[in-house]
């Protein structure tokens, strides 16, 4: 994602006084989608307006929509990568580490609040436990060359291992259909 998708977004925020980050409400959302939650677009309303702590004015709530589109198409698409809505490189570590951990603890809270059945995996119990370390990271980046290629580490982790848990929790979601030909 784009440094101006994100400010855009943070902007939108600001505007109707929420004090939520765009990385907060992008986890969430993943976190609820790889749990399992679905696609259902009240539902992911109702999750967000709850963080929020009120109901989103049209222009917000149209770009909710638009992000759970995006996630929806991440996660049931061929790639097996996620795009997250972060600050861009060109923005101070610092701010950019702050923005990850907030998207971890909007994550876990997503994937918290959403009913499942049966035990994780090892390994899907494994890459919640490094979301909860990972949430706790805003201080341990120091703007360095090293501080950028630990961040650059824990990104790609955080780009593929929600795959793993949308895999193992989500329902299958029915495939669009196309068109007709005939």
């Amino acid at each position: 994602m784009s440094t101006s998708a994100y400010h855009a977004f943070a902007t939108l925020l600001a505007s109707q006084g929420h004090q939520t980050t765009p990385a907060e409400l992008h986890g969430l959302l993943l976190g609820r989608s790889c749990a399992g939650a679905g696609f259902e677009v009240d539902a992911w309303l109702l999750d967000a307006a709850d963080l929020l702590g009120a109901e989103p004015e049209e222009s917000l709530r149209q770009a909710l929509i638009g992000l759970q589109e995006m996630v929806r198409g991440e996660l049931t698409g061929e790639d097996v990568t996620v795009v997250m809505l972060l600050p861009g490189d060109d923005s101070p570590l610092a701010e950019r580490a702050v923005a990850l951990g907030q998207w971890c603890m909007g994550f876990l809270a997503g994937f918290g609040l959403t009913e499942r059945s049966g035990e994780l995996s090892e390994d899907a119990s494994e890459v919640l436990q490094d979301f909860v370390a990972i949430a706790q990271i805003q201080d341990a980046l120091e703007e360095s060359e090293d501080g950028e290629t630990d961040y650059m580490e824990v990104m790609e982790y955080l780009r593929v291992a929600p795959m793993l848990l949308f895999s193992e929790c989500a329902k299958p979601v029915a495939a669009q259909p196309k068109p007709s030909l005939h």
